[in-house]
């Protein structure tokens, strides 16, 4: 048998370990790929977050915005439905179904609609409240989206502001409006959504003009200008101006990170931590998180440090969970 000299050994060895340690890496890619199933990993995510925030408040509502796919098992409308998601959730939000999914008071597509509106009653059906924000200006398409929504079993918003940054003027008086003293979502017949303060001088001016309404949920942000609302406040934003109560609810986004919120490390970028991902190019200081990462959920919930943590502390009656369609990202990328 030839001999092999020496240093061609190590060469050919060293080569060949090499080559094994790039096919593992490429196969850890693929399988890593393959096996993540992005639509129940986002199950998964809100089911945690749900049996966390319901261990301390049983009537916290938890209400995921979009990605309403997610409830059936494979996402398909066909299909049965995903009871252990269905179960932990109180309701579904959708964005866009009548106007505003190509522009801004638009009619949506009829076949958007009706595909929406496949999985919508689906949830309806399991006995969640569905929660409809139309981005549309014109009172005609405003009133419309009320009555459209409602008669479909939906309460509404409609939105004049993409940015959810003001109190509608219209309709003078809102859309079934009410003096009941309301204590959980199943109740609502309205909704204000108003995740934006920018156009009130001071957390005072905010909880004055919205005291001034009588919408029986309220859907807003859990920080002014990066201060937190305390519990005293987020109280007083319970009553309604008639003399009844309505139940208030934290914005929380879980599928992108932002450069905004108290968590955000200035060291932080695409890659670093891991879990981090591309900036939204539609949002500027929105980055896009490998949500099924312990590291990002842990800053989510599960721990007295955590931002679910924080809004049951300020005494919220539940969460609006946003960019739950995360998933899509991951898929299209596949």
């Amino acid at each position: 048998m030839k001999k092999i000299p020496l240093l061609l050994l190590v060469v050919l060895l060293c080569a060949c370990k090499k080559n094994n340690q790039e096919i593992a890496i490429d196969k850890n890619k693929t399988n890593a790929s393959v096996n993540i199933d992005y639509k129940q990993e986002m199950r998964n995510f809100v089911i945690g977050i749900s049996k966390y925030a319901k261990s301390t408040n049983p009537k916290f509502a938890v209400i995921p915005q979009n990605g309403i796919p997610l409830v059936t098992v494979d996402g398909e409308s066909t299909s049965a439905p995903s009871t252990a998601y269905l179960n932990a959730i109180d309701g579904n939000g959708q964005e866009d179904l009548y106007y505003g999914y190509d522009n801004d008071d638009q009619a949506t597509d009829s076949a958007v609609t009706n595909n929406l509106r496949g999985y919508l009653d689906i949830s309806k059906a399991n006995g969640k409240k569905i929660l409809v924000t139309d981005y549309c200006s014109t009172p005609s398409n405003m009133t419309r989206s009320y009555q459209v929504n409602w008669a479909n079993g939906y309460i509404s918003f409609a939105a004049d502001e993409r940015d959810l940054n003001n109190i509608p003027t219209f309709p003078a008086k809102i859309n079934n409006e009410n003096a009941n003293v309301i204590t959980s979502l199943s109740q609502a017949k309205n909704f204000l959504y108003l995740i934006l303060p920018e156009k009130f001088s001071s957390k005072a001016d905010f909880i004055k003009a919205v005291t001034a309404t009588n919408y029986d949920a309220l859907i807003m942000d859990a920080y002014f200008e990066k201060v937190a609302f305390t519990s005293a406040e987020v109280n007083a934003l319970k009553k309604k101006a008639n003399g009844g109560k309505r139940i208030v609810i934290s914005y929380m986004t879980i599928g992108e990170a932002e450069n905004y919120r108290y968590y955000w490390q200035n060291s932080w970028k695409p890659g670093n931590p891991v879990w981090l991902d591309a900036e939204n190019p539609k949002w500027k200081g929105n980055f896009k998180v490998k949500y099924w990462n312990k590291d990002w959920q842990n800053i989510i919930y599960g721990n007295d440090n955590s931002y679910l943590k924080k809004i049951l502390n300020a005494g919220f009656d539940g969460v609006y969970l946003d960019i739950i369609d995360a998933f899509e990202y991951y898929e299209g990328k596949n």
